[in-house]
């Protein structure tokens, strides 16, 4: 799961403290997902640390908001 970043959506998963070998990252974009117009950051299965970072990475447009994006992307299908 390498999309144009210098990071990847395993790395991205170690940063927010999870599993983040390619079959957990798959099982876990299987198991949440988000609807209507909540926001990333707010879904209810993220800890306040990794809200905090998630939402933080998007305003700040830091390394990470591209596969943040992604993932956003990835949990609303």
């Amino acid at each position: 799961m390498d999309i144009n970043s210098h990071h990847q959506m395993n790395d991205l998963f170690a940063q927010l403290g999870l599993p983040s070998d390619n079959r957990s990252i798959k099982d876990f974009i299987e198991n949440h997902h988000i609807s209507g117009n909540i926001r990333l950051e707010q879904a209810p299965f993220w800890n306040q640390s990794q809200a905090a970072f998630l939402a933080e990475s998007i305003s700040e447009d830091a390394d990470w908001a591209e596969l943040v994006d992604h993932l956003d992307a990835e949990l609303r299908q």
